[in-house]
């Protein structure tokens, strides 16, 4: 078939909307094109999940139940039948991408979830790829695998790249409002691809494959990776001079061309940052290329939480204490402020170094009220309820995630210690130690 009839039901919004992945990128994708007017059919392996979405509940934090449930009314389904994708005319996979145990890309989910739609494909489909991932991807995994079918992409089914572009807790922003990049396999699928998202995003950007796509993604995350690990490294120089890095980055800022400022912190969290430079590094040595730059500013970030740490140390120094057997709370475990999003949180890194050097360590977050089920971390922890009188049982309170739902002058007026690693106090304080 041509591309035609499926641009005309794109167009007129009388395509079926297939959504596989229902987190954080999924999520507000799914509310955004049932808002339009589009039939969306959601698809996750977690049962949980649909179960919640059926029912008009949410279970990310930054999006209300009135959100899901006004989406269900307008037709929104969730279901782990995945045979149901014949039902889609277009798949928009929203799926994870992390590292592996050896920091190299895991694309298990990615590949498994293709392997899962390959019997329900059918012609006049798109699908599209959103997770971040090293060039190539698009054409050298999933083409092949669909192709495997007997469907000709470009030609039966229709494959572009669009790479994901939230920012979770960001009021600034919506899935509308951001721009979206995007690459087809054709000319065919490009035109596909534009019709799949102009409906819904205000901006579609095109270019000029897939992997200009990929490469596009990873571009954005790299650099932000790249000028956070060089104002943290701006930190800790600053910190052993006496100056205040925050007084330097707002003073630059007023410099109206040739400067962004970029915030230093306990390093790097979330889904994109921390791992989507891995995925260039790795593609790059295929071609023997090493980049330096991307590597340097990865060991930069990642040694941020010891950094932080050796700054608890100093500080309970300070009062006469050792870390071993202090009372340690951690404000805010979320990898960002006003999130509830734990992935690759180094405040759960900063928590077990602390925990490995004697420090009996609890945690305050009103966005994570239990201690979740973590790969690499296991806390039996609930969140501590913050007043006067908890505070001042803590030798030492640590800010990781400056949430604004925290009242800071309690804190201030209560803790006995407090390291703040996101500049939450300015300038000198008696009890505040600037990491």
């Amino acid at each position: 078939m041509e591309n035609r009839e499926l641009i005309e039901k794109l167009n007129n919004n009388t395509a079926v909307i297939g959504i596989v992945g229902l987190g954080y990128v999924g999520i507000p994708l799914a509310l955004r094109y049932a808002e339009v007017g589009y039939k969306v059919l959601g698809l996750d392996i977690d049962a949980d999940k649909a179960e919640k979405i059926a029912a008009g509940k949410t279970y990310i934090k930054h999006i209300p139940d009135e959100a899901i449930q006004k989406a269900v009314e307008q037709g929104f389904e969730a279901s782990t039948d995945f045979s149901r994708a014949a039902e889609a005319d277009a798949l928009i996979l929203c799926v994870p991408t992390p590292l592996d145990a050896h920091r190299e890309p895991d694309l298990s989910f990615v590949l498994n979830t293709m392997e899962s739609l390959l019997p329900y494909l059918r012609e006049g489909q798109v699908v599209s790829l959103e997770s971040t991932t090293y060039p190539g991807t698009t054409d050298e995994e999933l083409k092949p695998r669909i192709e495997s079918t007997g469907l000709q992409v470009g030609k039966d089914v229709f494959l572009v790249y669009s790479p994901e572009r939230e920012d979770p807790g960001n009021p600034d922003f919506t899935t509308r409002t951001i721009p979206k990049v995007c690459g087809g396999d054709t000319d065919a699928c490009q035109q596909v691809g534009v019709a799949l998202y102009e409906q819904v995003i205000d901006r579609v950007v095109t270019v000029s494959s897939t992997r200009a796509a990929e490469m596009t993604k990873l571009l954005e995350n790299i650099h932000r990776a790249v000028n956070i690990g060089l104002v943290n490294e701006m930190k800790i120089v600053a910190d052993r001079m006496g100056i205040d890095i925050y007084e330097v980055i707002n003073a630059a800022a007023t410099k109206p061309f040739g400067f962004v400022p970029y915030y230093p912190g306990p390093g790097l969290g979330g889904h994109c940052i921390p791992i989507d430079p891995f995925y260039l590094t790795w593609k790059a040595r295929e071609y023997g290329v090493n980049t330096r730059f991307i590597e340097l500013a990865g060991e930069v970030n990642s040694a941020m939480p010891e950094y932080v740490v050796s700054k608890v140390v100093h500080g309970l120094n300070q009062h006469k204490k050792a870390i071993n057997g202090s009372r340690i709370l951690m404000l805010g475990i979320a990898y960002k402020k006003n999130v509830d999003d734990m992935r690759e949180s180094p405040s759960v890194e900063i928590m077990q170094q602390m925990q490995q050097l004697g420090a009996v360590v609890e945690y305050s977050d009103p966005y994570v009220p239990v201690f979740p089920k973590m790969r690499r971390y296991r806390f039996d922890l609930q969140s501590v309820e913050l007043s006067a009188e908890a505070l001042k049982a803590y030798d030492c309170v640590v800010i990781g995630a400056n949430h604004d739902d925290f009242d800071y002058d309690l804190i201030e007026s209560s803790a006995s210690l407090i390291v703040d690693t996101r500049g939450v106090y300015k300038g000198r304080r008696e009890n505040v130690v600037q990491a």
